[in-house]
């Protein structure tokens, strides 16, 4: 093994060791500051100006900004330094220590994302800051897999600025130009307890939400029909009903019931309408049955993503990769970036059907390739 592979290894190695959990559940949650501090020690060795923005106001969560460079234009590689909660037991080795065996890296965060940041340091020491005549960008940023605070902080405070953006999640360095977005919503049904000896005494919970759950069901009709687009897999738009929870007896009627569910709208679906649709709908049958039912989000929307497939960014990485730009069903922070002004794509190593699973793992054939072919990117923006 080279110098410059052991490099890469061990970078990673430190990475994947560094606990950066966030959750939804404060149980989870965890700060990422401390992957923060190691890219910015890394960059700032190579000659990158750093920048940590706190992205929370203890500065446990934060985003990174290192540029190498200076002027308009250049190129900016993101990635996000959180990772989803795991369960230990399911795994065949520590997920917080790099393993490697059968030609691949395994480690939580190795695939989903933070094996990018190393392929992406190795990629930009092949230049320095005299050599670039547009910056070269790295961004890294907190709570991607929860709340996207951090990109969502990118946006509003307007930076970074350049030409292009490619966020290296895992494609198995596909390009990716379009991805649907995705909303979380939790519909509270209230209805009236009493002895279920006398259903006059009460009005079922779980009944209305047998309502909801058929509405919700032909909403999702409705939604594919208007609104399916057939450059995705899955050309409809999705409606995933995740947990339900309701009711405390089955000699009781119930008076509260909660499901939650996510909905995932292709481009040209607004977020905002279709919210609205939803909270007329479930209004509509709270009158008609003569319950409370509140609708309420569980995260900030993230909205559907869209590149133009003529644009130069996905142009070059076509030719460079082989590839025609695909779509794919998850979501990422390139809405965010592309409301800076960048065009914007999604490419990165290793297989999204790795990430969020017990044994999660990056393969050694996607390094160097990923290496050159950021490198490539570079010299067309930067140089």
């Amino acid at each position: 093994m080279s110098q410059f592979e052991k490099r890469i290894f061990d970078q990673l190695r430190q990475l994947v060791g560094t606990p950066s959990v966030s959750s939804t559940d404060p149980k989870w949650d965890q700060g990422n500051r401390a992957v923060i501090d190691l890219l910015a020690a890394w960059l700032a060795d190579m000659g990158f100006e750093i920048e940590i923005q706190a992205v929370t106001p203890d500065g446990k969560k934060a985003n990174l900004i290192a540029t190498l460079g200076s002027g308009p234009g250049g190129l900016v590689l993101a990635g996000h330094t959180d990772t989803v909660p795991f369960d230990e037991g399911r795994w065949q080795s520590d997920p917080l220590a790099l393993t490697e065996r059968d030609n691949r890296l395994y480690g939580l965060g190795s695939a989903d994302m933070k094996g990018f940041f190393p392929l992406a340091i190795a990629a930009a020491s092949a230049f320095t800051a005299d050599a670039l005549k547009q910056p070269l960008i790295l961004l890294a940023t907190a709570d991607e897999e929860s709340s996207m605070n951090g990109a969502r902080q990118l946006a509003a405070a307007g930076r970074p600025k350049a030409r292009a953006a490619i966020i290296g999640e895992p494609t198995s360095l596909v390009p990716v130009r379009m991805h649907k977005g995705i909303m979380m919503q939790a519909v509270r049904v209230t209805g009236r307890a009493g002895h279920s000896s006398n259903p006059q005494l009460g009005n079922s919970a779980l009944e209305g939400m047998h309502a909801v759950i058929s509405d919700l069901m032909t909403y999702r009709g409705e939604l594919a029909a208007r609104y399916s687009n057939d450059f995705f897999h899955i050309a409809a738009p999705t409606l995933n009903f995740g947990c339900i929870h309701g009711g405390d007896s089955p000699n009781r009627i119930c008076g509260k019931a909660e499901l939650h569910f996510d909905l995932r709208l292709t481009p040209g679906g607004d977020n905002a309408a279709v919210r609205a649709e939803l909270d007329q709908r479930m209004q509509m049958l709270a009158l008609q049955r003569g319950l409370e039912i509140e609708l309420r989000p569980l995260i900030e929307a993230i909205g559907p993503f869209e590149e133009a497939a003529h644009s130069e960014l996905v142009l070059l990485a076509e030719k460079l990769t082989g590839h025609s730009a695909e779509a794919v069903a998850f979501a990422t922070e390139a809405p965010f970036l592309q409301q800076l002004g960048m065009e914007t794509i999604v490419m990165g190593p290793g297989s999204i059907d790795r990430a969020h699973q017990p044994n999660e793992y990056l393969e050694l054939e996607q390094i160097q390739p990923c290496i050159a072919l950021l490198q490539q990117c570079i010299r067309h923006y930067c140089l």
